[in-house]
């Protein structure tokens, strides 16, 4: 393989949490100590960071290929600088047998450029009654285990799944949203709700959700991720579950720090995310709980949607936005707006959710894998949708001032995107 040498870079490393001017080595798909190189990498003072662990992408592999396949989302993700996908079970059939992983695993590692861990469903058929074979799934190559956006209502069968995926030191992922509260909901309550005449939830189904999957933590011990908070009520339960030495860690998405509850404007379906955007207010104190460590994980939650499931009435069209390809440019925004440094936001997007999941990348480190992004962070440009990788183009981006490019994505040492 071929020995590289990146020169004139601005190293980014969130593991140190230094932003300096330097050199790498890579050799067979790992970094090095300096040598001789084969290739020599001009980065043009432009920022060289470990690649993005992205945690919640969805691909519709398999059920609904004609939304997004492993090919089409591992070209936008190594696009987009993501360098590893962890992928979502709520396909259609679910992935909640070994057979179903290991369809959805080959066909990964034929279709993609980027890495794919797959995520299996804790219950079968993501419905809530019956825990799904977590010891055999992790055997096949399950990473973590979740419902998705179907919250698991009978707390019994929850325990269950929790006690056992303790045993197993497997990762729970759960979406925090009380699902009486929430059903039918497509905004957040307020003002702006009313006056649209939307259906709404208020921010305290979030807190209520965590609340209860904190004490059966405390119950059974496991290993827990919170795939997204996104209000302020629920950031006191979390700092206190952290603080009493539970095993939880949190996430949110790159739209709920980047957008808010106007946004939707006029019916704007590219806009409907689930949960739902929320005011600036809860915006600004996530962002806040980024900048400081509460919340250790920021993702694309990449949800694809064809252009029939969304050119609806906004509480008839479907939720979710695609984010692999945007997700550097809308994070820098929160860099620009100086609410974080680089280091402090590569924390969230690489160290952070590769240490989460046992990985060994999302680090500058000698003998950690070559998995990097090479950006330009204030390149201005303009987002066309129909210029995106993926099949979908549902992205609330469309048309927005944007700054942030990708120059160049290397997979284990090989360039899967940029000049070659």
């Amino acid at each position: 393989m071929t020995t590289l040498h990146f020169t004139n870079a601005r190293l980014i490393d969130p593991e140190q949490g230094t932003d300096t001017v330097g050199e790498l080595w890579v050799s067979e798909g790992r970094i090095c100590a300096p040598g001789t190189a084969d290739k020599q990498i001009d980065c043009r003072g432009k920022c060289l960071a470990p690649g993005i662990v992205d945690i919640g992408v969805k691909v519709c592999e398999p059920g609904d290929r004609h939304k997004e396949s492993y090919a089409s989302a591992g070209r936008a993700a190594a696009a987009g600088g993501v360098t590893t996908m962890v992928t979502r079970p709520d396909t259609n059939p679910p992935i909640d047998t070994p057979e179903t992983l290991e369809f959805v695993t080959r066909r990964a590692q034929a279709d993609s450029v980027v890495h794919v861990l797959p995520m299996a469903a804790l219950t079968k058929g993501r419905a809530g009654t019956e825990m799904t074979e977590i010891g055999f799934l992790m055997d096949a190559g399950a990473v973590a285990f979740t419902d998705c956006d179907h919250v698991v209502t009978d707390t019994k069968v929850l325990s269950r799944a929790l006690t056992y995926a303790k045993s197993c030191g497997a990762l729970v992922i759960g979406h925090i949203q009380e699902p009486g509260l929430s059903k039918g909901a497509c905004a957040s309550s307020g003002k702006f709700a009313s006056l649209r005449g939307l259906p709404a939830v208020s921010p305290m189904a979030e807190r209520m959700g965590l609340d209860r999957d904190i004490a059966l933590l405390e119950m059974t011990g496991a290993r827990y991720h919170v795939d997204q908070i996104t209000t302020a009520r629920a950031l006191p339960a979390l700092e206190r579950a952290k603080g009493n030495g539970i095993d939880i860690t949190a996430g949110t998405s790159i739209h709920h720090l980047t957008l808010n509850a106007f946004d939707v404007a006029d019916y704007r379906t590219f806009f409907k995310l689930k949960p739902p955007l929320r005011d600036e207010d809860d915006r600004l104190a996530v962002v806040e709980a980024v900048a400081s460590g509460l919340i250790d994980v920021i993702s694309s939650m990449h949800t694809p949607q064809d252009e029939e499931s969304k050119r609806l009435p906004f509480e008839e069209a479907a939720a979710g936005a695609v984010a692999l390809e945007t997700l550097l440019p809308a994070a820098m925004r929160l860099v620009h707006g100086g609410y974080m440094d680089l280091p402090t936001l590569w924390r969230a997007l690489s160290v952070n959710p590769a240490r989460r999941l046992g990985l060994d990348t999302g680090r500058l480190t000698e003998g950690a894998p070559a998995d990097l992004v090479l950006f330009d962070p204030d390149a201005p440009f303009q987002l066309n949708r129909f210029n995106l990788q993926s099949k979908s183009k549902n992205t609330p981006f469309d048309d927005a001032r944007m700054q942030g490019k990708v120059l160049g994505t290397w997979v284990s040492g090989a360039r899967v995107f940029g000049d070659t």
